[in-house]
């Protein structure tokens, strides 16, 4: 096999690697975005104090636990159901946009691609107004897979 031969094959695997990440994110997406629609108001500010209590005991200033626990009040309260909606649909988005890629459907690379730069935009909009490093982590895997998708649409179309 050739340097550009293995090269590309490194390419595509890296590309079906990107689908099986983002399909087990929109799973979780999904998931969440159930559980959070089916919880009682405040349920998710009772739900994390109860998971991080020890931890909290432990050391009342860890980082991961008082994230957790903002999050959970961020997203309690009168809007729980606007976020279960944002978590449903944004999951079932990628889920399907993921199905059609693996099936191959060609019209779902662009749409993919259209997806993912939206995607992008909100998260660059969000991290303007938030800071979030995590925001521009998930930024950079959707513009390495936006560009992986674009690679595998260009290949079939050539052939």
């Amino acid at each position: 096999m050739t340097l550009k031969g293995k090269a590309g094959r490194m390419l595509h695997e890296a590309f079906e690697a990107s689908l099986l990440v983002k399909a087990l994110f929109a799973l979780f997406e999904t998931l969440s975005g159930v559980a959070l629609w089916l919880m009682p108001p405040n349920e998710p500010v009772a739900a994390v104090q109860w998971l991080t209590r020890h931890e909290l005991l432990e050391d009342p200033s860890d980082p991961l636990a008082l994230l957790l626990l903002r999050l959970a009040r961020d997203i309690s309260g009168p809007q729980d159901h606007a976020y279960a909606l944002y978590l449903l649909g944004h999951g079932v988005l990628k889920l399907l946009l993921v199905a059609l890629l693996w099936r191959g459907v060609v019209l779902a690379y662009p749409a993919a691609i259209l997806a993912l730069s939206g995607f992008v935009a909100y998260q660059m909009m969000r991290w303007n107004q938030t800071g979030a490093p995590g925001l521009l982590l998930l930024s950079a895997f959707d513009l390495a897979m936006i560009w992986l998708t674009w690679r595998e649409w260009h290949l079939i179309m050539r052939r």
